[in-house]
């Protein structure tokens, strides 16, 4: 999406973020069309010039600017281990952060809204999302090509698909955790798919 963002100061930068992360809360909270641009001014105590100012594009603008920021809270939240799956220590470790996570957030969670509310809304933000499933899997994946070429894993694992099988089970569970508030299917997808991959 091409738009017209304004060259911004430390102070700037930070007026910003306070404003994306507050439209994120709301998003969370009341959901994308429920939400309004006067419900952000007030839950960010910015006047409607002031998110103008940093977002002159409009609503449109701001949800591509959620959206970003919801997906990189997506893959910050499962670091350091994500980005070092070298071990079964480091996949266990990760699968518990995973689902510690998704136990504190509930249904109110960056992935739920950025696929269910904020891809409908904008091309701009769908290109978010499969950017961060791709760079997701990819991670995924690099951990499997990793412990592959330790041994740890079969020779005849084929690290795309099972990367691609083992995130497709995580979206699952995440998409069931938002249904019903259970974190089962997310816990299943994960210690099923990590057992495959020990053999």
């Amino acid at each position: 999406m091409q738009s017209r963002t304004p060259k911004l100061t430390a102070k700037g930068r930070a007026t910003r973020e306070r404003i994306v992360a507050g439209a994120a809360a709301e998003f969370r909270a009341r959901g994308v069309v429920a939400t309004t641009l006067d419900d952000i001014c007030r839950a960010t105590a910015t006047s409607k010039s002031q998110l103008f100012h940093y977002f002159p594009d409009g609503r449109e603008q701001l949800l591509h600017a959620v959206a970003q920021h919801e997906a990189d809270r997506v893959l910050l939240d499962q670091e350091p281990f994500l980005s070092d799956l070298t071990s079964w220590a480091a996949w266990d470790a990760w699968r518990d952060a995973v689902v510690a996570r998704y136990r504190e957030q509930g249904t109110s969670c960056p992935l739920g809204v950025l696929t269910t509310s904020l891809t409908r809304s904008t091309p701009a933000s769908q290109e978010v999302t499969a950017r961060l499933l791709e760079q997701w899997q990819r991670k995924i994946t690099d951990g499997i090509v990793a412990m592959r070429e330790q041994g740890a894993i079969a020779a005849d694992v084929e690290p795309e698909q099972t990367g691609a099988a083992l995130l497709a089970g995580i979206q699952g569970g995440v998409s069931i955790l938002m249904q019903t508030g259970r974190l089962t299917h997310l816990e299943a997808a994960l210690d099923v798919g990590i057992a495959a991959l020990r053999g």
